[in-house]
Parts: C-alpha cells; structure tokens; sequence
C-alpha cells in the first residue's frame, strides 16, 4: 500500500479518488520536468563555460599575432 506524505499527513494512494490520482500525477510529472531542466541547466551552463573560456584563448591569441 504505497503512501503519500501532504502537509505532514501520510495519504494511501489506493484510497485516493481519480481525480486526486490524476493531480498526483501531474505533481509528479512536475517534480521530475524541474529536476530534468535544473540538470539540462547546469550542463548547459558548464558548456557556456567551457565555449567562453575557449572564446577568450582564442581572442587572447589573435591578439598577439
């Protein structure tokens, strides 16, 4: 009989109506898009890093040719 805590309160999700199940879900579903966008975020923010820092070599060695 899985479980879900809401508000301190534990809830057995057999228990719950349809709709109450369908809003789980969905909860759910958005608890797991955030935490795909914040680790698609921190890639994306390594590799704007990695293309500034390279950005600045090469402007680095232009300017001393």
């Amino acid at each position: 009989m899985p479980t879900v805590t809401i508000d301190e309160k534990e809830y057995d999700t057999d228990d719950l109506s349809d709709d109450a199940k369908a809003q789980l879900a969905s909860l759910n579903f958005a608890d797991a898009e955030i935490a795909r966008l914040t680790a698609l975020t921190a890639a994306m923010q390594t590799a704007r890093n990695t293309y500034a820092a390279a950005l600045k070599e090469v402007l680095g060695e232009s300017g001393e040719e």
